[in-house]
């Protein structure tokens, strides 16, 4: 029986996926960035494959999700699945180490199986592909719903710092015409002069600040 195989070479099977992934570039493999990967998978695998042995199916769903997914209500398989992916990002990582993470499990099960001679039934096959198909939907989800938010924060700041800097430049601009204007009124003076140039000036770049920003404005303007 495949739960009993897992549980008696839970070890080396965690050894195993340690090593994959360390042989991957940029991807070391520690006991906390695998957390809520393998070493929680394969526990919840075990489970599901025990409950279903014992004619409790619904137990089994629970911990792993039915087949086809459970994003309606994730499992206690796709809740863990789901903050390995949010770890990843943290880390810097692609999406395609969380599913690499998965797929090695895959691998070392199979693999230490064909070592061992252990026969395994097609319904066991069924459920580990049907837990590693939701493992990695809702890792992928979790990862690719944070990395969008984080690219939304960033643009949002990004966004503000353009403003702080385009509000700054105009009032630069803006308070120099002001000084020119007061000063060729007190000074009772022609626009003609060095005073009316400097005012010129103050307004031709005010103008270039406004134009430049209303390009980048529709530029940045999704198309209809």
């Amino acid at each position: 029986m495949m739960h009993r195989f897992l549980i008696n070479n839970r070890d080396e099977l965690i050894s195993r996926c340690k090593t994959k992934v360390a042989q991957r570039p940029r991807r070391a493999a520690t006991e906390q960035q695998l957390a809520n990967g393998v070493p929680l998978f394969l526990d919840q695998l075990i489970r599901t494959l025990a409950a279903e042995k014992a004619d409790e199916a619904e137990e089994g769903i629970r911990i792993s999700g039915a087949s086809g997914g459970d994003s309606l209500a994730l499992s206690e398989l796709g809740l863990s699945a789901a903050a390995h992916g949010r770890e990843l990002l943290k880390l810097g990582y692609s999406v395609d180490q969380v599913v690499h993470d998965y797929g090695d499990v895959c691998q070392a099960i199979t693999d230490l199986a064909f070592e061992r001679d252990a026969p395994f039934a097609i319904g066991e096959f069924r459920t580990l592909n049907r837990c590693l198909d939701n493992a990695i939907a809702d890792a992928v989800t979790e990862f690719s719903l944070q990395r969008d938010t984080q690219i939304a924060r960033q643009q949002d700041v990004d966004a503000h710092e353009r403003l702080g800097f385009l509000v700054h430049e105009l009032r630069n601009s803006l308070g120099t015409a002001i000084l020119a204007v007061r000063a060729l009124e007190l000074g009772n003076m022609t626009v003609g002069g060095a005073t009316g140039a400097v005012l010129k000036r103050s307004l031709s770049s005010l103008g270039n600040l406004i134009n430049r920003s209303l390009a980048e404005v529709r530029s940045s303007a999704p198309e209809q």
